[in-house]
């Protein structure tokens, strides 16, 4: 249900000129919170996301799901003609967002310092990979390289190579540190009238967000042993995933001493229980682990997967399920909390829509306009440019 209450953003104007993830994502999320972003792409082209599959009838699930909230209109920055029409939209921009390789805006003559002279109050995002500086400053910004070099991979250390990662943790920890940027910035403007330029790094924001995993690195760089390890990563037999009866598989998380009696109660090995302190919570609890492990594992091994987690479920026990991306979208949770939902697109036809956690606490509406086909609002965009000419004059800070 919408609030009646004006969204957080309503009346803020975003230009957004950055593709792919991170900048979209962080775009998408202030149009989720009210704000008119439009999206400038390149004409016949367009973000490079709109090529990613899976496809729906015309776009893909990818574009669908990060450009939302947005129009877009297709400019050729090298072209002087569209260049004055985007720096119409930057002059009259609350917040700016771009993705550019370092030094491609100077040539283009829309980085901060140019919008800035027109537009002082403005505030000017650029989300890189490894930002301005730095031994990797040139190098293409991909979430894998930034993942690997935030020494993530193989947090427990257990060598070889690792996993290729499930989750694009670098470009989402930009994305986020983007978004907070921008609305800090934003509320600081409120109360000073000054913009400011926001230098975000993929890089930056996923080493800061690796903080658990770069604990034991963290207490030998003071100088101290590292040991022991947070043991978070596979070593825990009580903080695991184990195969069930049915060839899928199941996460154990029984961390507390007293989800631990809980359980050893449940399934009648109160002999398990032992005196526990807090700081074996995070232990590969020594000479018990191989006891432990058999002990869950053939529990788990007894039994197909829905049953047992039901049964964990209602003993308030957390042993839950690991799902395939298709049974996430359906599962009761993800209907429960309402974050798939189908929206009826003019082309697509009925796709599914991931919502915006925001809008059940009426801060977020994702269903004001759908991800936009590329130049889709060209001449809407040009037309309220046009208005906004014969209106009050642009003023540091924003409109008068």
């Amino acid at each position: 249900m919408k609030s009646a209450e004006p969204l957080p953003l309503e009346g803020a104007k975003v230009v957004d000129l950055s593709r792919l993830l991170p900048g979209p994502w962080c775009g998408q999320t202030l149009g989720d919170l009210g704000a008119d972003v439009v999206k400038i792409e390149q004409p016949e082209i367009g973000d490079y996301g709109r090529f990613n599959p899976p496809y729906y009838q015309e776009g893909g699930a990818y574009f669908h799901s990060v450009n939302r909230n947005k129009r877009s209109i297709t400019l050729d920055l090298k072209r002087e003609e569209d260049r004055r029409v985007a720096l119409d939209l930057l002059r009259d921009a609350d917040i700016v967002i771009e993705s550019y390789r370092s030094g491609v805006t100077e040539k283009l003559g829309i980085d901060y310092s140019s919008v800035a002279k027109v537009n002082p109050g403005v505030i000017y995002c650029s989300v890189t990979g490894f930002g301005c500086d730095g031994e990797f400053a040139r190098v293409p910004g991909h979430d894998l390289s930034i993942q690997g070099a935030a020494g993530i991979l193989n947090p427990g250390g257990f060598g070889g190579t690792p996993p290729m990662p499930g989750f694009q943790a670098a470009d989402y920890a930009g994305a986020t540190y983007a978004t907070m940027a921008v609305l800090a910035a934003y509320i600081q403007r409120l109360k000073t009238g000054r913009g400011r330029h926001l230098d975000i790094a993929l890089y930056d924001s996923l080493v800061v967000f690796s903080n658990i995993a770069l604990a034991s690195a963290l207490a030998r760089t003071a100088g101290f042993s590292g040991k022991p390890e947070l043991e978070v990563w596979g070593s825990n037999p009580r903080y695991a995933i184990y195969p069930t009866r049915d060839g899928k598989a199941v996460t154990v998380c029984l961390l507390e001493t007293r989800t631990w009696e809980r359980f050893c109660e449940f399934i009648g090995r109160s002999d398990l229980i032992y005196e526990e302190t807090h700081a074996d919570r995070h232990t590969s609890h020594g000479e018990r682990a191989d006891v432990f492990r058999k002990v869950i594992g053939d529990l788990c091994l007894a039994h197909d997967r829905d049953p047992l987690v039901a049964k964990m479920v209602e003993a308030d026990i957390a042993i839950c399920p690991v799902y395939s991306p298709d049974e996430a979208l359906a599962s009761s949770e993800a209907k429960a909390r309402g974050l798939v939902r189908m929206v009826e697109h003019p082309v697509e036809g009925s796709i599914p829509q991931i919502f915006d956690p925001l809008t059940r606490a009426g801060l977020a509406d994702p269903q004001r306009r759908l991800a936009p086909r590329l130049g889709e609002h060209n001449s809407e965009v040009k037309r309220d440019l046009e208005a906004g000419r014969k209106k009050a004059p642009v003023t540091a800070g924003g409109r008068e």
